[in-house]
């Protein structure tokens, strides 16, 4: 009888091995599943945080502040709710004017619904991080998730920035030129002494990031890439009017809107300054501390006081002013903006 060749028993026993060696599909489905859990668990949490993080600043403020609230909330119970009523109108159009320079400052056309819905988002999402910067997060990752490249959507946010600056800036100008009162904004100015060191900070700031720049090559390329997106995308955005008419004609609008509402509060509790010098009031210290990096706005909220009783009206109505006006922006839309925030990350808009 024939003795067996060795390929057909290597054969054999290949064909016999237990097929444990090679990891099976059911088990990869039960490692993935065991760290599932895991991970969503951490996004809730992150998710949780981000949206409770606005409300615990404002609450801590508030805390640390009772005095204060107490004598605004006591004199905004007995403000007029007409005027309130108007200046919650007026805040609700700053979010439109918000979405139209967003759109305007970007080629590509976005969903105008999800857009207002991310720029109310984005108020709440400004209490946690300085200078605009949560705003400027929130628009980043929704603009991500309608497929627009990154270096796109980064070049938005600088000519946003740009034209809001500039539209402000421009505003201001008309408003001094068309107000006597810009003689009292005289005595706002800091002394020299305080102008030195502040240029040295701004000079040193940056001479440091010049020299980064030409240094470290890996943050070179992508800042340097950057600029020529944003050179590309503002050429491109001002050839089409309608996106011009939105990206000025919504940054013009937005201090003007804001400035409105200032008026509107003060109004209702019987501020005695002609509306122009509020509006002035309000350009002028945004415009001089806007860039502070300082969450909720707050320095913004001392120098406008400040702003006000220079220009006559005494300092418990110009705080109670300007917490009213705060209220009514910031405080209020906070919590739906929380949920909007929440809502839009769930829905995968974010």
């Amino acid at each position: 009888m024939p003795s067996p060749s060795p390929s057909s028993s290597l054969s054999s026993s290949l064909s016999l091995s237990p097929p444990s060696a090679a990891p099976s599909s059911s088990s990869l489905a039960q490692a993935t599943a065991s760290h599932r859990p895991s991970s969503l668990m951490a996004a809730r949490s992150v998710r949780l945080a981000l949206c409770l993080a606005p409300l615990l600043l404002a609450g801590g403020w508030a805390v640390t502040n009772r005095p204060v609230v107490y004598e605004g909330v006591r004199r905004l119970v007995a403000a007029d709710p007409w005027w309130l009523l108007a200046g919650g109108g007026f805040t609700c159009l700053n979010w439109v004017a918000a979405s139209c320079v967003r759109q305007g400052a970007l080629p590509d056309r976005v969903p105008a619904g999800q857009l207002l819905a991310s720029q109310f988002a984005a108020g709440a999402a400004n209490h946690a991080l300085p200078g605009g910067l949560g705003a400027h997060a929130v628009t980043v990752r929704f603009l991500r998730a309608r497929g627009v490249p990154l270096d796109r959507a980064t070049a938005s946010i600088g000519l946003y920035s740009v034209a809001k600056s500039s539209a402000k800036t421009l505003v201001l100008l008309v408003f001094l030129a068309a107000s006597p009162a810009w003689r009292r904004l005289g005595e706002l100015v800091p002394d020299g002494r305080l102008l030195v060191p502040l240029a040295a900070v701004v000079g040193g700031a940056l001479a440091v990031a010049g020299v980064l720049l030409t240094v470290v090559r890996p943050l070179r390329r992508p800042v340097t890439g950057m600029l020529r997106c944003a050179l590309a995308d503002a050429r491109e955005v001002h050839t089409r009017p309608c996106r011009v008419a939105a990206l000025w004609g919504g940054a013009v609008a937005m201090p003007l809107l804001q400035g409105a509402t200032l008026v509107c509060v003060g109004a209702s509790l019987g501020l005695e300054l002609p509306w122009a010098h509020v509006v002035l009031a309000y350009l002028a210290a945004g415009t001089a501390v806007g860039a502070a990096p300082v969450p909720g706005g707050l320095a913004v909220d001392a120098a406008l006081v400040w702003t006000l009783v220079t220009f006559g009206t005494t300092p418990a109505l110009a705080t109670a002013t300007v917490i009213g006006y705060r209220v009514l922006t910031d405080w209020v839309p906070l919590l739906p903006g929380a949920v909007v925030l929440s809502s839009l990350i769930r829905a995968k808009v974010l």
